[in-house]
This record gives structure tokens, sequence and C-alpha cells, in this order.
């Protein structure tokens, strides 16, 4: 499986494994062999912690170049008239009688807790395309729901947006 992701992406994931790998990573090997020498490694909470912190760092590195290794690099452009890749759009939500603002994103940059949906999900896979006006049905399971575009208002990827650090 391959994801989609901006140049903007890979750069950020690489910017991420450098610090990691020249910064982060020295640290947490030291904070292990500092914490070692407090004695009965059994006991010892400090060394079980600084292990932990070392082995999710190399984990999160090993993540990311995975990420990157087998990425799709896309470029975020639509039409002027269509909800594409980092566009806010405004979405009224028919059973719930109410306005979601959302903006379109890859889902490495994807925060639900703040209207950042990933292209891929059910509702950036409605949108994604559409036009101001278009009633759009967002599938989920077996069900789903109608939401009609309202507003949208262009996008870039201006950098602004950090990865999800999941």
């Amino acid at each position: 499986m391959h994801d989609e992701l901006t140049a903007v992406d890979i750069r950020k994931m690489q910017e991420e494994i450098d610090y990691r790998e020249t910064e982060l990573r020295p640290k947490l090997i030291e904070d292990v062999q500092v914490a070692r020498g407090f004695g009965d490694l059994s006991e010892n909470f400090e060394y079980k912690a600084a292990k932990q912190a070392k082995n999710k760092n190399e984990s999160r590195i090993r993540y990311l170049k995975r990420m990157i290794a087998s990425a799709v690099v896309i470029e975020a452009k639509s039409q002027a008239d269509e909800a594409g890749l980092f566009d806010r759009v405004t979405l009224f939500m028919e059973d719930e009688n109410e306005e979601e603002v959302i903006t379109l994103v890859t889902t490495l940059r994807q925060n639900p807790m703040k209207g950042l949906i990933s292209k891929e999900s059910p509702v950036g896979q409605a949108v994604l395309g559409h036009k101001v006006g278009d009633r759009v049905y967002v599938k989920i399971g077996e069900g789903g729901y109608w939401a009609q575009i309202r507003a949208i208002e262009k996008g870039a990827d201006d950098d602004s947006m950090e990865i999800s650090p999941f």
C-alpha cells in the first residue's frame, strides 16, 4: 500500500528523522546509560523509562522511513471551483442542521479535532472534486449521511500544518 503524500510531507518527515537521529537519539542513549548506573536493573524505574523512550524514538524513525520509502508523491492541484487538497470547505450537515468547516489534507496531517480531515476519509472522499452547491453522500459502513457544500476557500500546502505524531 502506498500513501499519497506531498513533497512538503516528505520534507517534514525527513526533517523529523534528522532531528531524531542526530539530536534526540544521542540524548536518549545517554539517559539509558546514566539510568543504568542507578543500580539493580530489575527495580530501576528510571532505566525502564529511559529504555522505553529510546525504543519509542527508534520506532518513530523506522515508521517515518517506511512512509517515505512507500510514498507516492502527489501535487495539491484542483480546479478553481472544486474542493481539493488543503482547501477549507464549509459543509451543511443535513441530518444535524448545522455547518462544519473542514480542511482537506493528506493522511499524514490529519487531525479531526482541528478540522483537518484526510482526503482518504469518508468525508474527504465524498467532498474531494465537488463544487459549491453539490450535495454529497458520506458513506459510513452500511449507512451514511448527506451534506451540502456551502463554500470552498482555496488553500495551499503552506508548511503551516504539522505532521501527525501518531
